[in-house]
């Protein structure tokens, strides 16, 4: 069998934490797998891995710090901010260099990288006939800078995996000189439960990091305006530094027996929670693929969510499994919302639509793509 690593920042919580642990799981069949990660968040991964995937820890007893650097910061405690900022260095330096060690001292057929950080570190220290492949996630959501600095990273690559047509398109356009070439292969959701949603419940629900990025302040306003009108819950299933802000918010408005904030959980929990509500409301001010909506949407769900969030472009079809809406107009939002819930038909006929929309996006569909990938050597 032939080797593939693939390079992480962690397995915590994460939309590329799962895509990475996905593709790891689809993989393990033909290959032998293996994800090398600088940091160790948890004692176990936040998803379910295969038992044939090896995992490997480059750093057990550092963890990023920026939080508590930022927070030392904004307390004006210079002894700390201090300490956490050698912490910091002495972090980032074993970072680079852990990973430099595991590329030079392993012997490899294909390297993933699913991290731009990394990315320089594959083409300078890996061996010239391992197969050196960039997964970008991240939409450069209008930052050009951001954009370049992806394209330096990939230059001598072999080829640059993207998440999203539209991506594709944007850096095959900005990449006319270097060697790597641009694939668009999507993010794939493992599982189709048998068991899909009535859409009978008066539940609304949203699932994601609780970061202002992802909206939910938005989400929450939005609501807020709903809940004048109709006896609807909402469930929000995630955390974050944002959820303090959240709980004021909900606080202040009296929607404390209405919305409900469950931190992080299980993909079991996820999906039971998922089968006893009736809409999925995404407020993402950006998101470049949004694997959250197609688990939605396999739970026969109607979603709804922002064009600001490009990756939901290309898995809502506006008006067939769900609503799309433009310039992040809050009025037409709310009023989307309250059409579901008003019209009972087109809730349950878009909810079978999105469910019937999922499929092209299965493991069973896309490891194919990837298999044609790895044996371009």
């Amino acid at each position: 069998m032939k080797k593939v690593s693939i390079l992480a920042l962690h397995l915590g919580y994460g939309g590329i934490e799962k895509s990475i642990v996905s593709l790891a799981n689809m993989l393990c069949d033909d290959y032998e797998v293996e994800i090398a990660c600088t940091y160790m968040l948890y004692d176990e991964p936040a998803f379910n891995i295969d038992s044939r995937v090896k995992i490997k820890y480059l750093i057990e007893d550092k963890k990023p710090n920026r939080e508590a650097f930022l927070e030392s910061i904004r307390k004006f405690n210079y002894l700390q901010t201090f300490k956490e900022g050698i912490y910091g260095i002495q972090t980032l330096y074993l970072k680079r260099k852990t990973m430099i060690k595991y590329i030079l001292s392993n012997d490899f057929d294909i390297l993933i990288s699913s991290r731009d950080v990394f990315n320089e570190l594959v083409t300078k220290y890996a061996k010239d006939n391992v197969l050196k492949i960039a997964w970008e996630h991240n939409h450069y959501h209008g930052d050009l800078a951001y954009a370049d600095k992806i394209v330096y990273s990939v230059r001598n690559m072999d080829y640059l995996v993207l998440v999203s047509k539209e991506l594709l398109e944007f850096y095959n356009s900005r990449m006319k000189l270097a060697k790597c070439k641009c694939l668009y292969i999507p993010n794939v959701i493992e599982d189709v439960p048998i068991k899909t949603s009535k859409l009978d419940k008066k539940r609304l629900i949203s699932v994601g990091r609780l970061s202002a990025e992802k909206g939910y302040m938005d989400l929450l306003k939005i609501f807020n305006e709903l809940s004048k009108e109709y006896d609807w819950c909402l469930d929000i299933i995630g955390d974050g530094d944002e959820r303090g802000h959240l709980e004021e918010y909900i606080k202040e408005n009296n929607l404390s027996d209405k919305v409900i904030l469950h931190g992080f959980r299980g993909k079991e929990y996820i999906y039971k929670l998922l089968t006893d509500s009736s809409i999925y409301l995404m407020t993402s001010y950006t998101e470049s693929f949004g694997i959250v909506l197609l688990e939605a949407m396999s739970c026969g769900l109607p979603c709804i969510a922002f064009t600001s969030a490009e990756g939901a472009n290309e898995i809502i079809d506006d008006s067939n499994n769900g609503f799309l809406i433009s310039n992040r107009d809050f009025f037409q939002y709310l009023d989307k919302v309250k059409c579901l819930i008003d019209d009972d038909d087109l809730r349950k006929k878009m909810g079978n639509n999105a469910y019937e929309s999922v499929f092209k996006f299965t493991s069973s569909n896309v490891k194919s793509e990837w298999i044609n990938l790895l044996e371009k050597m």
